[in-house]
């Protein structure tokens, strides 16, 4: 499943890694270019709760291999067929539509193959897969449009998801049982609440209360994570032409140092989902979160000076921004029943995205409104708000995991640990 998900997931920050190239083809604003990359996000959701429901009901390898499939083919074709804002816009997301059936359901997948002491994780070593594919991303596509062209570029991130369908349909079995049995969770009575129940059910049983909370908080989560993701790429871009480099040297550079930005995320999400199994789901969400959203209030800011500290800051920021997800899908799991628990993450995956589809957008209006008769983003130099507003939309994330705190539901969390 992390092999398969890396090579389908080369498609996903494909477009961002060669905007610079894309935005002299076919002419786009800064304005449009956010629409496009929410764009992906918006197909994302438009069928995730579909694919979450199919996944109950048909299984989750039928979902996921059939979803990889379009993936493959729409973001093929949109090597060949994007030549203006419209068509890029209506390929990305129907690429983004098909990505939809890939995430969640492979996630459902794997926590029917794993107890509950062990699915941080496994579920972090998936996410981390998605991280280096995003990462690769960055990394390969630049290089490729720097010597032939950007349409090439595409073509070589989109044409291995047509591998990963393989992978699937020959390795990838559905777990013939239904999920393991989750157990109720008694609450210690010196934490008790006055009013509170001694003990907690999962949903739909015990109510929607803990899902809802920590769906809260994974959406402040995503709002930062996809936001920094498909900017940080321009953003170092930019930055290297800011102190000097030559417009396709610093391509390059700045595409290569948003691969490494991201790809620490790879083992970082393994590694918290690991640390979340031992000390706790919602403790390693407020120790990530704040350690991530903190940074965005300045790095923006930073731009024009030393590329060294940029990238240093970079890398802090690549850490902690994803470290945290696998415990948000973690913990969902944990506290519904394995027969509603492909829809919940369908449901979690749907809020979450519908929020990226937002972030990139204000992102890039912003940064057009503070950089006013800039054509090109490589030579905008105000990036300091537009990073200051993933921050803020960050902060609903550790909030609302305090509150969940509260709610007895989260004692199924970890075994018991939270």
């Amino acid at each position: 499943m992390v092999i398969a998900i890396i090579l389908s997931y080369l498609s996903w920050y494909n477009f961002s890694a060669v905007i610079n190239f894309i935005i002299e083809d076919i002419e786009l604003t800064p304005g449009q270019v956010g629409i496009i990359i929410s764009a992906f996000q918006v197909g994302y959701v438009i069928t995730v709760l579909l694919t979450g429901w199919l996944a109950d009901r048909i299984g989750s390898r039928e979902v996921v291999l059939y979803s990889t499939l379009g993936t493959a083919i729409f973001s093929t074709l949109f090597a060949w067929l994007a030549v203006d804002f419209w068509s890029a816009l209506i390929l990305r997301l129907l690429a983004g539509a098909f990505c939809g059936g890939i995430y969640a359901p492979g996630m459902s997948l794997l926590s029917n193959w794993f107890p509950s002491k062990e699915r941080g994780k496994s579920i972090g070593a998936y996410i981390a897969g998605l991280t280096f594919s995003y990462a690769a991303s960055y990394f390969i596509a630049p290089q490729i449009a720097s010597q032939f062209s950007w349409r090439i570029s595409i073509l070589a991130t989109s044409l291995p998801a047509f591998i990963s369908v393989f992978i699937i349909y020959k390795f990838v079995k559905e777990n013939p049982d239904s999920g393991l049995e989750l157990k109720k969770s008694k609450i210690n009575l010196e934490r008790k609440e006055p009013g509170i129940q001694t003990e907690a059910s999962p949903s739909p049983e015990g109510g929607f209360k803990g899902p809802a909370i920590i769906t809260t908080s994974y959406m402040g989560h995503m709002w930062e994570l996809y936001g920094f993701w498909g900017w940080i790429g321009p953003f170092m871009v930019s930055a290297a032409a800011a102190v000097g480099y030559e417009y396709s040297t610093a391509s390059v550079i700045g595409g290569r140092l948003a691969a490494i930005i991201i790809l620490i995320g790879a083992p970082a999400v393994w590694l918290m989902g690991k640390v979340s199994d031992i000390i706790g789901r919602t403790k390693t969400i407020i120790i990530c979160s704040i350690a991530s959203l903190i940074a965005q209030f300045f790095f923006g800011f930073l731009h024009g000076g030393s590329l060294i500290i940029i990238t240093v800051i970079g890398l802090w920021i690549g850490f902690w921004v994803i470290s945290d997800s696998a415990c948000h899908s973690t913990g969902l799991t944990e506290m519904v029943q394995p027969e509603i628990r492909a829809r919940s993450l369908g449901i979690q995956n749907a809020l979450g995205f519908m929020v990226t589809a937002v972030s990139p957008t204000v992102f890039g209006y912003i940064l057009e409104i503070y950089n006013e008769g800039i054509n090109n983003i490589t030579f905008a130099s105000n990036w300091g708000l537009p990073f200051l507003t993933l921050g803020l939309g960050a902060i609903l994330s550790p909030v609302a995991v305090f509150i969940l705190r509260k709610v007895p539901q989260s004692d199924l969390m970890a075994d018991g640990n939270k």
